[in-house]
């Protein structure tokens, strides 16, 4: 049983991880946009509705990976052996 809810702990932390690293690419995404929307309106920014889009496209793919993610740790963890 040991084994089993070290494995669990094992996947659990995985996926905390792999979600907190889409997390961070999307907020690194949402910077560079609000960085290109303050940039536009003190100096030049071209670029802005490119960043937005990208910011958007990001924090969906971090949703839907992260969704994905524990539906895998879900199936995981009953694989395993019922571990709730």
């Amino acid at each position: 049983m040991a084994d089993k809810t070290l494995r669990v702990q094992v996947l659990e932390t995985i996926a905390a991880l792999m979600t907190a690293a889409f997390g961070f690419v999307a907020a690194l995404a949402w910077n560079d946009a609000i960085q290109t929307t303050i940039k536009q309106y003190i100096g030049t920014g071209s670029d802005l509705p490119a960043k937005y889009i990208y910011a958007v496209i990001v924090t969906i793919i971090a949703v839907v990976m992260g969704l994905v993610i524990a539906r895998a740790i879900g199936k995981a963890k009953k694989k395993i052996g019922g571990v709730k």
